[in-house]
């Protein structure tokens, strides 16, 4: 009996094309369309020139998704005298937009790494925060985002990143919490091996 033998077929994706930001007018148009929604009025002298506001606002607001933190991490520095213990920025102030709601958190970030092959300057911990923190976000992610990012570009022996808010989609609307404050850390490399490294870190930012 001859065999017959199906040739298997590879479906490959194409990549899907970047996509377009919507025009100046298109936003300004938005922005009148959630005016009148609220009950508001667009037109009146208060409000008419809202829009235009608005979308210069979330060009600063959302400024993050035109900037790549591997080029602030690029530059490291190697003489440090040998110092290889931990490198730790603590209380990096930074506010963020929830991606369910677009409604502001608002919090700080402590951030350490162990040094493997040079260190980077510190206000460049602070410009990667800000980058990720400028786009919309659940603290979960932005805290993983910021690790990955010094993992994957400073390849440190260890790194740890602690990060607290409080978010206004709980406090403004919903449960009306008011104070409540949110925490979320993550631990790489040494961090997460050694408990006596997290206790460290736990100890250096007052938390312990």
């Amino acid at each position: 009996m001859d065999a017959t033998v199906k040739a298997s077929t590879v479906t490959t994706l194409a990549p899907k094309p970047p996509r377009l930001r919507p025009s100046q007018s298109e936003v300004e148009a938005a922005v009148r369309t959630l005016i009148a929604w609220t009950g508001d009025d667009p037109d009146r002298e208060g409000l008419v020139d809202t829009p235009r506001r608005v979308a210069k606002a979330y060009k600063e607001l959302y400024g993050g998704y035109d900037q790549d933190p591997a080029e602030i991490l690029k530059r490291t520095f190697k003489e440090v005298g040998g110092y290889d213990d931990i490198v730790l920025l603590r209380d990096i102030p930074f506010h963020s937009h929830c991606e369910h709601h677009m409604v502001p958190f608002v919090g700080k970030a402590h951030i350490a790494y162990l040094p493997h092959d040079g260190v980077v300057g510190l206000s460049k911990l602070a410009r990667v925060v800000e980058i990720f923190a400028k786009r919309l976000q659940t603290q979960e992610n932005l805290t993983a985002q910021i690790i990955d990012a010094i993992n994957e570009n400073l390849n440190p022996r260890g790194a740890a990143v602690m990060i607290e808010a409080e978010h206004m989609c709980m406090s403004m609307r919903g449960v009306h919490v008011q104070g409540a404050s949110t925490l979320t850390h993550r631990f790489t490399g040494v961090f997460a091996e050694d408990r006596s490294e997290q206790d460290r870190f736990y100890a250096l930012v007052g938390k312990r």
